[in-house]
């Protein structure tokens, strides 16, 4: 299988791809990243907006229509949904074959 020069996501993108599961504007993304990641990701406007240019660029996410007019919404699109499977598949992979290799060495010390 040819690997995608998309994947690995950053912690951030993949963050952000999974607040907008649900639409949402950037201040929602923000507080939403924050939730998501127990705390441990804060990033600040410029960095979210650098990235949703970003992302937008790539079509992993799309504008949706807004009721107010002063706020930009977002949603993810199928390629996103897509990009965030794959990376998903890829840490599940990650971390079976490192329980793998944990789970071996605990028998060698046994």
């Amino acid at each position: 299988m040819k690997r995608n020069k998309n994947i690995p996501l950053t912690e951030t993108v993949y963050y952000i791809l999974l607040a907008l599961m649900e639409p949402a504007h950037g201040y929602l993304i923000l507080q939403k990243v924050e939730e998501l990641s127990d705390g441990h990701v804060r990033m600040a406007a410029g960095t979210l907006y650098g990235a949703i240019d970003n992302l937008l660029k790539l079509e992993f996410i799309k504008p949706v229509p807004s009721e107010d007019s002063r706020r930009k919404v977002y949603v993810i699109t199928e390629k996103g949904k897509e990009m965030l499977h794959l990376d998903l598949e890829r840490m599940k992979h990650i971390i079976r074959i490192t329980e793998e290799v944990f789970k071996s060495d605990e028998e060698v010390r046994i």
